[in-house]
């Protein structure tokens, strides 16, 4: 089995370019609601899209220290850059480190990079199970039966549930999601199970980098996705799917919807060698972490510039959907997708030409 797989960076690619969708819409005010995430209990489609990064993420593990593994310092050393470029969106542009919120997308992917990275070099595939088993099912029972302090009794709400509480405790309200201020959809306690998302594609990338033959390793890995799916929904009922809380569930269902999805990519693209239109997402998925890191840098930056208005002043990304982009549609909803979809489209030319001239940033 080849070192690097052409579906998974192309699964990579399509994950990212989702995540850069639902991320900068035209209009936050008029947004589809398959682009939003649940509210609370449940699941979106746009929920689905961090897991399966972490889960590629695990799969990448697999494939890249499969052979040569890095030495602990470097995976270290790889986890805290990552961690500070997090930081540093949250930062950007206002630096102000008394506020500033610690969690966030890039952390969680660092955290759950440097955690599986070590139990993939340090154990066996029979501990790694074990080990996923453990998280999850130790996360359920403290989430659901451990009482919350000051609270007196366990629950899933989202500002009294026990994860909350140790957020709050270990991070003060200053450093949380500043929506919410007293609880994190990234928060330190809910990266527990995060770590078995990564686990799985941990899992999963063994199985495609071993020797059985390539109907058998496609046909597990659906049974086993929809396996993980069915298992998800199951556990739903006494342990709702949350993408917020990152339930034990929400890490089966959307694991198993992740490895059905690799699967798919897998078969179509490395099996039956239909790779005429993977070139985009390539494009994306080799320079997955500066997309995402560059693409919240500039809707910031763009808040910054200011244009006078009659009615006043208004930001420049504001002004741009509104002149450039909403002028030719009627529907709200229409342009604020045609100003995501413009944003995507900037980016695939930036990301196309790097692509072409082998330009890959790694961290």
């Amino acid at each position: 089995m080849q070192n690097r797989l052409l579906s998974l960076d192309v699964f990579r690619g399509l994950t990212v370019a989702a995540m850069i969708l639902v991320n900068n819409p035209g209009d936050w005010g008029h947004v589809y609601p398959p682009l939003l995430h649940a509210h609370w209990h449940g699941c979106t489609p746009t929920d689905l899209i961090f897991p399966f990064f972490l889960f590629i993420v695990g799969v990448s593990i697999a494939f890249a220290m499969g052979k040569n593994q890095p030495s602990v310092l470097r995976i270290i050393k790889r986890s805290a850059i990552l961690f500070g470029l997090g930081l540093f969106l949250n930062l950007y542009p206002k630096f102000n480190f008394e506020t500033v919120r610690i969690p966030g997308v890039l952390q969680r992917i660092a955290l759950v990079y440097l955690i599986c990275s070590l139990i993939f070099i340090k154990t066996t595939r029979k501990t790694q199970i074990i080990l996923t088993a453990i998280l999850l099912v130790s996360y359920y029972l403290l989430m659901t039966f451990v009482p919350v302090p000051d609270v007196g009794y366990a629950n899933l709400e989202p500002t009294t549930n026990l994860g909350a509480w140790v957020d709050r405790g270990l991070l003060t309200t200053a450093h949380l999601w500043k929506s919410a201020k007293v609880w994190d959809p990234e928060g330190i306690f809910s990266t527990i199970p995060a770590i078995g998302t990564g686990l799985l594609g941990v899992l999963t990338g063994q199985w495609l980098r071993s020797e059985k033959p390539v109907a058998e390793k496609i046909t597990w890995l659906f049974l086993s996705g929809n396996a993980l799916v069915v298992g998800g929904l199951i556990w739903d009922i006494v342990f709702p799917i949350n993408k917020s809380l990152w339930t034990s569930s929400f890490v089966l269902y959307a694991g198993g919807w992740a490895m059905v999805g690799l699967a798919a990519c897998y078969w179509l693209i490395d099996v039956q060698g239909y790779r005429r239109w993977t070139a985009p997402f390539v494009a994306f998925g080799v320079n997955a972490i500066t997309v995402f890191f560059l693409s919240g840098i500039i809707p910031r930056t763009l808040a910054l510039i200011k244009v006078e208005t009659p009615e006043g002043p208004i930001t420049s990304q504001q002004w741009m959907q509104e002149n450039l982009i909403g002028v030719w549609f009627q529907n709200e909803y229409n342009a604020s997708l045609a100003g995501a979809l413009t944003f995507i489209t900037i980016w695939f030319v930036i990301l196309y030409v790097m692509y072409k001239k082998k330009i890959i940033i790694k961290v």
